[in-house]
């Protein structure tokens, strides 16, 4: 069963929230979820992205049934024919949510255009065929990337300060960003040995941040781009210009952090993680 998610958006899907003038109306766009079938064919519940591979199948037997009409080769036409039936049938058998919207009329008006190599139409049966894919594309396709693919954070934790308590990520990040602040704080305050206790603060926060990134990021690289020996040299940097008392590079090299190191982070991932809590909070509020 569908359930339909009406999620407020100012700008697009994927933009950030901004304050509505008195005359502006509200914009509202309305969100299918996939069947919950649908998730045993992604990582981490199957070891395979199956799906994805049976789609990037399909769409490469559409390219090879036309161009094997255009050249006239019989054999390979039918070759890859059958391929393309066989994973377009699949999916309403990995998804039997979908199986009606599977056109089998044009499956086989395909395959009967396709066995007396009729060029014309076998354009006339693909163009029919790929509206199938298009429309559930259309539904579908960009909020099962959002939460089969994108990110999710919910169940990741670090240590505080301390070492006692485990923090969730969002904790986490509120606590690096009351760092930041307090950095900037206590320059314009004229504070500068407070600045230099943030820094270092913030300092051993990323670090630990940088340490549960790498369930996910495997390539060591990635990772000593953003949040290492780069953000130690950043670090260093700041540390420098604060005890030299160069206040207005100091509060320069703070941003410099926030855009490099956060900003960076937050284009990839925070975007994508708020909406998936945003669907994840109206899907409760539908089944209550």
């Amino acid at each position: 069963m569908k359930i339909m998610l009406r999620i407020c958006l100012l700008i697009s899907l994927f933009s950030l929230t901004l304050p509505l003038t008195a005359n502006e109306p509200e914009t509202k766009a309305t969100l299918s979820l996939p069947p919950a079938s649908l998730a045993q064919w992604y990582k981490p519940a199957n070891k395979r992205q199956v799906w994805l591979h049976t789609m990037f199948r399909l769409r490469r037997s559409m390219q090879a049934v036309a161009m094997y009409a255009d050249r006239g080769d019989r054999d390979k036409l039918q070759k890859w024919m059958n391929k393309l039936a066989e994973d377009y049938t699949s999916v309403g058998d990995m998804v039997p949510e979908w199986q009606k919207q599977l056109d089998q009329a044009s499956l086989e008006n395909l395959r009967t255009a396709a066995e007396s190599m009729d060029k014309n139409a076998i354009g006339r049966a693909q163009h029919e065929l790929k509206k199938s894919c298009r429309n559930c594309h259309s539904e579908f396709r960009a909020v099962t990337a959002l939460l089969q693919r994108g990110p999710d954070f919910s169940d990741v934790s670090l240590l505080d300060e301390g070492g006692l308590e485990e923090l969730s990520l969002g904790e986490a990040m509120k606590d690096m960003s009351t760092s930041i602040n307090r950095i900037v704080i206590s320059l314009d305050d004229g504070r500068p040995q407070d600045a230099k206790l943030a820094s270092i603060t913030l300092g051993r926060q990323m670090t630990k941040l940088a340490g549960i990134c790498s369930s996910c990021h495997k390539d060591e690289s990635v990772r000593q781009r953003i949040l290492g020996n780069n953000l130690k040299q950043e670090m260093d940097h700041l540390a420098a210009l604060i005890d030299a008392r160069e206040i207005r590079e100091s509060k320069r090299a703070v941003g410099h952090i926030a855009v490099n190191v956060c900003a960076r982070c937050h284009g990839i991932h925070r975007t994508l993680q708020d909406l998936r809590q945003l669907i994840g909070s109206n899907q409760e509020d539908g089944n209550e």
